[in-house]
């Protein structure tokens, strides 16, 4: 706002309250018709869809559960009773009540720095007891690995879905890592795989010799710069979920999570048992180029 707006803005505001008219009350008024749906629809708005892309659906996935149970409750009406209550409901999925709790309290801090609701509201989140959180990690035994590389080499004909798999257990690297990485990324002399842009900021994933020959195997796609690509021309793969289904079955491996991967690639002694290298397949570690033109 300029300052010759700003100064009718002031002698408008000026002329509203001698006229008998309050804005600062009016604004109450309005601030005081918001529902629960109408703040969490600011909320995503204006705030979530900063956030990357699994945030955003973690974001979503606690908000619908609020709005579901309280949508219709005015903004500053929701009591703290009824968040511990929504928060009790879920007890036999600590980790997302957990989270859920949490981002409540970040909608509300959002909204009271927006002047959403009144300065000084009490978050109805805020002291509530969260739930004792068992830890998730996972880590595979030789035996399992070995189990998981016999169905890797079993698996359907899908060279990027099976390598990109291989890759996860001897880099430890996240999913969207591998899944979002592309050539120009990869310093083959170095042995490293830099991202300009992960989950922590830019990160150097270091390549092994059983990374490199998984890279070494994978034919390029012209046109996708994506090492993994997807099938959308120059997209990255956004999933591994259909082969890793059909992985845990074959491997009797029920209950692991592919994110648990990253837990046991330090046992790399196992590699030979994952069938890094197929059979035929070319011995040079540097990635090679085809002329294939689509991903899987």
């Amino acid at each position: 706002m300029t300052v010759d707006q700003a100064r009718k803005a002031a002698q408008t505001a000026s002329a509203t309250v001698r006229l008998g008219s309050d804005p600062a009350a009016e604004k109450g008024h309005q601030r005081a018709g918001l529902s629960i749906a109408d703040l969490i629809d600011a909320f995503l708005a204006g705030y979530v869809t900063k956030l990357k892309s699994k945030s955003r659906s973690a974001y979503a996935e606690s908000l619908n559960k609020l709005r579901a149970a309280h949508g219709a409750v005015k903004a500053e009406a929701l009591t703290r009773g009824q968040v511990a209550a929504l928060h009790r409901s879920m007890v036999k999925a600590p980790y997302a009540a957990n989270r859920m709790l949490s981002v409540i309290s970040s909608l509300f801090s959002w909204a009271e720095r927006n002047n959403l609701v009144p300065e000084g509201h009490a978050n109805p989140a805020a002291k509530i007891g969260r739930y004792r959180e068992q830890a998730r990690e996972r880590f595979l035994t030789g035996d399992e690995l070995a189990r998981l590389g016999d169905a890797l080499r079993a698996a359907p004909v899908d060279p990027y879905a099976v390598a990109a798999i291989r890759m996860l257990v001897v880099t430890g690297a996240r999913l969207r890592e591998i899944l979002h990485a592309q050539w120009r990324h990869v310093d083959v002399e170095r042995g490293i795989l830099f991202l300009p842009d992960s989950k922590t900021g830019p990160k150097p994933i270091f390549l092994n010799a059983a990374a490199l020959a998984v890279l070494g195997d994978l034919p390029r796609l012209d046109g996708n710069p994506h090492i993994f690509p997807g099938k959308k021309d120059g997209a990255p793969r956004t999933s591994l979920n259909g082969l890793w289904i059909r992985l845990k079955r074959a491997a009797g491996l029920d209950g692991l999570r592919i994110h648990d991967l990253r837990h046991s690639f330090a046992s790399i002694g196992a590699g030979a048992s994952l069938g890094l290298r197929a059979p035929g397949s070319s011995s040079s570690a540097e990635p090679r180029r085809s002329d294939r033109r689509r991903g899987s």
